[in-house]
Formats: structure tokens, C-alpha cells, sequence
């Protein structure tokens, strides 16, 4: 049965008791992909399923020449689509999330999604552009119109549309109508997402509306948060599934593990829905669950990716269940990135760590190992970069992490160890695989990148596990690397 609006009483799974013509917009989300229909969304229908918020419906926008599709199919499903939960022992459950209640792209009609973003309803601003959408180096040669040009990540778009200026006009426009301003909240895996999101939109703003990044200063509230579900790209094979075992024909399904969790900063503009009713844990200061999940979570997908691929996995639940990639996990999450944590008050961090393995292990997920290699020179710098500069400056062991580094600048030589062509997908691509392939010649010129590595070239105890981690992975391969930096490591702990 296709999925719509005129078939959801007779499909035959889990779906919406709400009236979805009695919700209103509150929040609009740039960047509707697997992950916000897989985490924000299904949050926000849990509150509407109870009855809670009536008024903080999402209307999602897309503002890349790729998000057309999603229009399309949102447009023809009437903003329905199926959650798909793959569990450890192989069940499934299956639910239509229907706080979606509206769509645009941007490109269409940019005037309408900034009259949508002033309206007072609007009350909140989200986003998942991605870790490089919030490039604003890329800014300086854009910034004469707020239609011009396009931004790193997934910001900026088709028919000279982007994020940034698409909310600039917005905000001033509230400023002049005296309007309260929105919150902006970022889902995206950065460091701080929230005072990124906060400088990188007051910045642009000032640019092209005067006055206006003084006026946010003020008014505009940008919570941090933490978001962790493991949500992989949606396959044929998900839509199959959907189709023979449920019964539900799903354009653009989306599939992700049961675990999930939010930790937001309790700080907004002008109100809130009352999030901690769907689970949402509101808090003061988001930064130790945050340090938590980038450095162990999203830190360790990087550990096993390079590894795994060059080791010949192409499935994540196929590497994290090989004992020995598993035990580097650990390691490096004990070692190395749990003693730059701050305490993470509620949190048992032996058991989140042993549940980190257990969830890569997953095999209804399906994650894909190519997934987790995508874009390393975004995830990289904010994710295990501070992990090896905080141990630096503490004295603290850098070699795993500086092995994972070595596996990155293995594998973007777009070689693997059977010699097979790797497409290595990333933004500066052009830039990272020539220097990976004069590595032979000059083992450091990878790490020379200041831009993406600043001066860690010059750091002796960084490039020295470097470079015996990027021998070795020449020599050897990566799984006797594997062997021999956890000798290593063990050797360094009972001196």
C-alpha cells in the first residue's frame, strides 16, 4: 500500500493517532535527511502522539540541488514516511512519523521559506547541514547578497540559495516587525554545535544586514546538544523490506538502530515544546555528554573505518565484530579518549563504552563502512583531533589515535591493499590524494596539510606514531598494524 495521507488509516503498522491537520508549524529544519527523520522527527511525534505539541509541527527545507528528491517524495507522500528499528537479535519494528507536516525547497520559492522563518509561529530554527556546513571561511567571497553564491557542506544549494542567508533576511525582517527571535539549534556532530551555529550565522548576518549579528547577540538563543543514533543511508533493500514484510510502499524510508539520545542545552528564545516528555534530557551545560559521544562514538567510527576497509570489510557490523578491531576500539576509547572527558554526570561510562562495540556490531543495521569514510577531512579535525591535541598537552599517549591518522592517509592513496580502486569521497579530495600518494617519497607530506591538520607535523610524539603506524601499514597491512600497535600500547602500559 503506497504511504499517504488519503491510505494511513489502513496501513498496517504503527502509525499516528494525531490529526495532522490540526498541527501547526513551530519549527523549521534545514536539512531533512536519514538523520533528523530518524531523531528530531520521531522526538517531536512522540510529543505529539501524547498530545503536547500541537504547535511545534516541523516543516523541513532543502536548499541543495540533491534535496529536490526528498521534496518530491515528501510532496507525493503528503510528509509521511516509516522509521524502520533494526534490533541486536533481528526483529524489527516499524512506525510512520507524521510530525513532518510540511516541505519546501528552497530554490522554488526563497521568498516563502523567509516568510516562513519571520512568521512568530516559527519559534525554533534546526539543523543538520553536516559538519562542514558551518565552513564559513568559505563566506568572505559570498557575502555581497544573501542569495549569492553557495557554502561548504550542506548549506548552500541550487539557484544561488543557502542556510545563512535565507535566515539573515529572516531575522532582520523580525527585527524590523518587532518580533521575538527564534532559536537556532544545531543536531550537527561539531564540537560546541551550538557557538558554532552562533558565529557562524551572527557573522554572515552582520555581512549582509548591518546591525543585525549585534541584534542576534542579543536576542538569538543557540543551544548546544548532543545527538547520537546510528542511522545508515536508506538502501533498495530497506524499501523491500518495508514492502514484503510490512506491507508499506515508501519511497524514501529511513532505518536506524533502537538506541537514541538527545542532551540539549535548556536555553532557547522564545519557548520550547516540552521536549523532556519524549525523552530529551534538558540540561545547563551539554559539553561533557558532548565530549562524550564525539570522542568515543563518532571518534571511534573513524578508528575502525580505514582500518577495515584497507582490512577488506565493507560492512561496520562485520569490522566491530572481529575481536581484534574491537579490542583497538576499546583501547583507544580507554586509553586515550576517555581521560580527556569531563565528568558526565548520570552517565556509566564503562557500560556506554562496552554498548558503543555492542551497537557497531549490529547486523540489522547494515552501516556501511564507505559511510563512515565519507567526508574524513570535516569529521577528523572535530572529532579525534582534539582527542590527540589534549593528550599532547597533557603528556598523555597519542599513538592509537595518531595509527587511525596513518589509516586516513593510507587509504587516501585510493589504493587498497589488493590493489582495487578506492573512491575516496571527501570535499578536498583533489587536494588530500595527491599528498597521500607522495607519501612514499615524503611519509609526512599528509600531515604537512596545515589546513586540516595545523601544526601537528611539528609535534615529534604525534609524527612518530605516525609514521611507525604508516610503515607498518605499507609493510604489513592494516590488520598485523593493528597487532603490532596493541602490543605496543600494552608494552607502554606495564612499564
Amino acid at each position: 500500500m503506497k504511504l499517504n495521507k488519503s491510505t494511513l488509516a489502513q496501513i498496517p503498522i504503527d502509525k499516528p493517532s494525531y490529526d495532522r491537520d490540526e498541527i501547526g508549524i513551530g519549527i523549521v529544519h534545514f536539512g531533512v535527511g536519514g538523520f533528523h527523520r530518524a531523531h528530531q522527527a520521531r522526538y517531536v511525534d512522540r510529543l505529539l502522539e501524547m498530545g503536547l505539541a500541537t504547535e511545534w509541527g516541523i516543516c523541513g527545507v532543502g536548499v541543495l540541488p540533491g534535496d529536490r528528491k526528498m521534496a518530491d517524495v515528501m510532496a507525493a507522500q503528503d510528509g509521511l514516511y516509516t522509521l524502520l528499528l533494526e534490533n541486536p537479535d533481528g526483529s524489527r519494528e516499524a512506525r510512520v512519523i507524521g510530525s513532518i507536516v510540511d516541505y519546501r525547497y528552497a530554490p522554488d520559492d526563497a521568498e516563502a521559506v523567509i516568510e516562513l522563518l519571520a512568521a512568530p509561529s516559527t519559534r525554533i530554527i534546526s539543523l543538520t547541514i553536516t559538519e562542514g556546513g558551518y565552513n564559513i571561511d568559505n563566506l568572505g567571497g559570498i557575502a555581497g547578497s544573501a542569495g549569492g553564491g553557495g557554502i561548504a557542506g550542506s548549506a548552500g544549494g541550487g539557484g544561488g540559495v543557502n542556510v545563512f542567508g535565507l535566515v539573515a533576511d529572516a531575522l532582520a525582517r523580525r527585527r524590523d516587525r518587532g518580533i521575538a527571535s527564534p532559536t537556532i539549534v544545531s543536531c550537527d556532530n561539531i564540537e560546541g554545535n551550538g557557538d558554532v551555529a552562533r558565529h557562524a550565522f551572527t557573522t554572515y548576518a552582520e555581512r549582509e544586514h548591518p546591525g543585525l549579528g549585534v541584534w542576534m547577540s542579543t536576542h538569538t538563543r543557540f543551544p548546544n546538544s548532543m545527538v547520537d543514533r546510528i542511522t545508515p543511508a536508506t538502501t533498495p533493500d530497506v524499501i523491500a523490506v518495508l514492502a514484503d514484510e510490512f506491507g508499506v510502499e515508501d519511497q524514501w524510508p529511513v532505518v536506524a538502530e533502537p538506541f537514541t539520545s538527545w542532551v540539549l542545552e535548556d536555553d532557547f528564545s522564545d519557548g520550547r515544546p516540552p521536549l523532556e516528555e519524549a525523552g530529551v534530557l534538558l540540561v545547563d551545560d551539554v559539553t561533557p555528554y558532548e565530549l562524550m559521544k564525539l570522542r568515543l562514538l563518532n571518534a571511534s567510527h573513524q578508528s575502525l573505518c580505514y582500518f577495515a576497509y584497507l582490512a577488506g570489510y565493507r560492512l561496520v557490523h562485520d569490522a566491530a565484530s572481529d575481536p581484534l578491531f574491537a579490542e583497538f576500539l576499546l583501547e583507544y576509547m580507554d586509553s586515550e579518549a576517555t581521560p580527556t572527558l569531563k565528568p558526565v554526570p548520570g552517565i556509566d561510562l564503562p557500560d556506554y563504552k562496552r554498548t558503543l562495540i555492542e551497537r557497531f556490531a549490529n547486523p540489522g543495521v547494515k552501516d556501511t563502512i564507505a559511510r563512515l569514510c565519507f567526508g574524513s577531512s570535516d569529521r577528523i579535525p572535530k572529532w579525534l583531533l582534539p582527542v590527540v591535541r589534549a593528550n599532547l598537552a597533557a603528556g598523555g599517549p597519542v599513538r592509537l589515535s595518531a595509527a587511525t591518522v596513518a589509516s586516513w592517509a593510507r587509504y587516501a592513496e585510493g589504493v587498497d591493499e589488493q590493489g582495487g580502486h578506492i573512491d575516496v569521497q571527501d570535499q578536498l579530495a583533489d587536494t588530500l590524494v595527491p599528498l597521500a600518494r607522495s607519501q612514499h617519497q615524503n611519509p609526512t607530506a599528509f600531515i604537512e596539510n596545515t589546513d586540516v591538520f595545523g601544526d601537528l607535523a611539528s609535534q615529534p610524539r604525534f609524527v612518530e606514531a605516525y609514521l611507525w603506524a604508516l610503515e607498518s601499514l605499507h609493510r604489513d597491512g592494516a590488520r598485523a598494524t593493528l597487532e603490532g600497535i596493541l602490543a605496543l600500547a600494552h608494552e607502554e602500559v606495564t612499564r
